[in-house]
């Protein structure tokens, strides 16, 4: 059950991060708190198609 997903930033929309997550305990996407190294600072992240 549980599936590989990327994470995009939502102010730069670059896709830097990879992570798991179980679909049966999570159906709907994630939003993590994440660095960008673009920006330089933390912003969020949302689980990406």
């Amino acid at each position: 059950m549980r599936v590989n997903i990327t994470l995009a930033c939502t102010e730069a929309g670059d896709r830097i991060y990879i992570t798991k997550k179980n679909k049966r305990n999570n159906p709907e996407r994630i939003v993590l708190k994440k660095y960008c190294p673009r920006l330089k600072r933390v912003t969020l992240h949302r689980e990406a198609k």
